[in-house]
C-alpha cells in the first residue's frame, strides 16, 4: 500500500513507454499517484492521463519556473481545469530562487493567485519552495494560504523551518534526497516530522533515490525512499508505507 504524492508522468521522458511504466508501478504496490502539472499544457495532459488510469490523480497550476506565463487569463484557465473531478489540488506553485527561470516578482504574483484559487475552490496546495523560505512563508501568511492547507513537496528546509510549516498545518513530503550519501537536513527532518504529517514522493522522472541516482525515476523506487525513512525512524517499512499512504489520501481526498 504505497502512494506517490508527487510524480510527473506527463513529462516527455516518459513519451516512449509511459503506459508500460504506469502498468509496472501498479504491480510494485503503488496504489495511487498524484501527478502535479507545471503549466497549462501540462495540466491538460495530466487530466487526460488521469482519465485513462484510475489510480492516477492530478493537480493544476503554474510552476514557478513557468510563472512568466502567468496572467489573469491563465489563472482563469487554471480555475476551469481545476473543476475536473480527477483534480485534487492546486499546483505545483510557489517560488524557486535557485534557477530564477521566471522573475521573482512574477513568481510572487503567480503564487498569491494560486493560493486565492485554492481557497476559493477549497483545494489543498502543492508548494514548491527552493531557496525562498522567507518569501514563501510571507506570501502564505499574507494570503492566508494556511486555510487551504497542503504540502511542501520535496522539502528542503531545516528542522526549524519544518516546525514552522507544521505549525501552519501543512504536510511535509520527502523524496529521493533523503537517501543521498551526504544528506543531512532531509535525514533530520525525516526523524522529526510526526508520522501523521509525512508524505513520500518520487518527483519522477527527477530525483531518483540511491542506488538509482542519475537514472530516470519512477514510483516503483518509492520502496527505497520508504525503506530509508523507516531506518532513520527505527520502525517497520509497512508502518511508514501505510501512514504516508493514508496521509496522502486524507490530504487529497482520495479513495480510502
Amino acid at each position: 500500500m504505497i502512494v506517490d504524492s508527487h510524480a510527473h508522468y506527463d513529462d516527455k521522458q516518459f513519451d516512449t513507454d509511459r503506459d508500460d511504466v504506469l502498468e509496472k508501478i501498479q504491480q510494485q504496490g503503488v496504489i495511487r499517484v498524484v501527478n502535479p502539472s507545471s503549466n497549462l499544457d501540462s495540466a491538460r495532459k495530466c487530466i487526460e492521463l488521469s482519465k485513462r488510469f484510475d489510480f492516477l490523480y492530478c493537480t493544476v497550476g503554474i510552476h514557478p519556473h513557468d510563472a512568466k506565463e502567468f496572467s489573469d487569463e491563465a489563472i482563469k484557465t487554471v480555475r476551469e481545469l481545476a473543476l475536473n473531478n480527477k483534480v485534487v489540488a492546486i499546483g505545483e506553485t510557489g517560488l524557486d530562487y535557485h534557477y530564477n527561470f521566471s522573475p521573482s516578482e512574477i513568481q510572487k504574483k503567480c503564487f498569491a493567485a494560486h493560493i486565492q484559487l485554492a481557497l476559493e475552490l477549497k483545494l489543498p496546495l502543492i508548494i514548491h519552495d527552493r531557496e525562498a523560505h522567507k518569501d514563501v512563508l510571507d506570501i502564505i501568511k499574507a494570503e492566508k494560504g494556511y486555510d487551504a492547507g497542503g504540502v511542501f513537496h520535496c522539502f528542503s528546509g531545516s528542522v526549524e523551518f519544518a516546525k514552522t510549516v507544521l505549525d501552519m498545518g501543512f504536510y511535509i513530503s520527502l523524496g529521493g534526497a533523503v537517501t543521498f550519501k551526504n544528506a543531512k537536513r532531509p535525514v533530520e527532518v525525516a526523524k522529526y516530522v510526526p508520522v501523521d504529517r509525512l508524505l513520500v514522493e518520487t518527483d519522477s522522472p527527477y530525483m531518483a533515490p540511491v542506488p538509482y541516482r542519475g537514472k530516470r525515476n519512477h514510483s516503483g523506487y518509492l520502496h527505497e525512499i520508504i525503506q530509508k525513512i523507516s531506518e532513520i525512524r527505527n520502525t517497520d517499512f509497512d508502518v511508514i508505507a501505510e501512514a504516508t499512504a493514508l496521509n496522502a489520501d486524507k490530504l487529497f481526498g482520495l479513495e480510502l
